[in-house]
């Protein structure tokens, strides 16, 4: 087994961006957290402590062996069962009726979901290496992978958490796709999704809002378009240098959300566009590292699981950032390393630090 440094390019794009979430949160949440707190520090010091324990957690998985996931498989994706069963009946939501997205431990809380599509990505790449000679049967290489990750989608989506699921879903599609499983496949799988997204967006009336909030936001500005249209306020407002760090007002209870999901306007209104090419260009430059470190893994395992955790934070960025430019409805999806979260954050730096691990056992530069 051959080791090299780690891929330090990745590390370093990660504490960049995590650098600029924690200035943009306290940026975005001083007023909020003074009004409702009387502490205009209240959430950058969790976001601190959040970002403290993510890096100590990336520091320690960067160093176990990422072909022990492959003897924790199926223990860990039982684990998540458990924990998205108990949040149905245990878990604590938002506004929105029927929503159960958070456990709590003590003063803590977090996301099974969040975790949830770690494990699933961990057990499709195992289960896609496992498989190789038989990726493009339907009945070994295809349907189990399917029907396992759907289970785990289908706990996600009674959780009402519409944004997880599809995420989770198009991480799995992508992970077939690239092991070479037959297209045609993976076009019925798109195609049955079809009737069963209608039915999900369509029976539920706070995401038909969002829908028809995206189509004409304009026609629903008083109502459920309301957030969208001061997230295009912000980014007019931001120019191509921004109004200045700090300075920006859609954030001051006009935008809701500003400090998690809607944290990206933030950074159009007060960096400009400027900022924005920044934050894109960051992840670009992540996804790229991520990807080819997955190229020059050594073995089919850490190739797939290399993918498939880039994939996760690159679709979620740029769901987040289409989202808040109006260019998809909204999902509820945090912006990875720069929303407020505790969830999202820990996660986040527990997918570097896998990431860092396959990088040290890869060909040479």
């Amino acid at each position: 087994m051959h080791y090299q440094r780690f891929d330090v390019y990745l590390l370093f794009v990660t504490l960049l961006l995590v650098l600029i979430g924690m200035v943009m949160v306290f940026s975005s949440s001083a007023v909020s957290a003074q009004a409702h707190y009387n502490d205009s520090y209240y959430y950058l010091k969790k976001e601190v402590l959040f970002v403290v324990m993510g890096f100590f957690l990336m520091l320690l998985v960067k160093k176990i062996p990422y072909r022990l996931y492959l003897k924790i498989v199926y223990p860990f994706l039982f684990l998540n069962l458990v924990l998205l069963i108990v949040v149905l009946f245990f878990g604590h939501g938002g506004a929105s009726e029927g929503v159960h997205r958070w456990l709590y431990v003590g003063p803590f809380s977090f996301q099974p979901s969040e975790m949830t599509k770690l494990s699933v990505i961990i057990f499709v790449a195992y289960a896609l290496a496992k498989k190789q000679e038989k990726i493009r049967e339907f009945s070994t290489g295809f349907l189990p992978v399917i029907l396992i990750s759907s289970v785990y989608i289908l706990l996600i989506l009674a959780q009402k958490d519409l944004g997880a699921a599809l995420t989770l879903g198009i991480i799995v599609l992508l992970m077939l796709f690239i092991a070479g499983t037959r297209l045609s496949y993976l076009a019925g799988a798109f195609l049955l999704s079809i009737p069963a997204l209608y039915f999900l967006i369509f029976s539920v009336d706070f995401r038909r809002r969002r829908i028809l909030a995206f189509l004409d936001p304009w026609k629903y500005q008083l109502d459920f378009g309301f957030q969208i249209i001061q997230s295009f306020v912000a980014f007019k407002e931001g120019g191509l240098l921004g109004a200045g760090l700090g300075e920006g007002k859609q954030k001051l209870f006009y935008l809701p959300e500003a400090h998690t999901d809607f944290i990206f306007s933030v950074v159009g209104e007060e960096l400009g566009l400027v900022g924005v090419l920044l934050v894109v260009s960051l992840f670009v430059f992540f996804i790229f590292r991520g990807f080819l470190i997955s190229l020059k893994s050594r073995d089919l395992f850490g190739l797939y699981l290399a993918f498939g955790l880039t994939s996760l934070i690159g679709v979620q960025a740029f769901i987040n950032m289409g989202v808040v430019m109006g260019l998809l409805p909204t999902k509820g999806l945090a912006l990875p390393f720069i929303s407020y979260g505790g969830s999202s954050m820990l996660v986040s730096f527990l997918i570097v630090g896998i990431l860092l691990n396959i990088s040290m056992d890869t060909e040479g530069e």
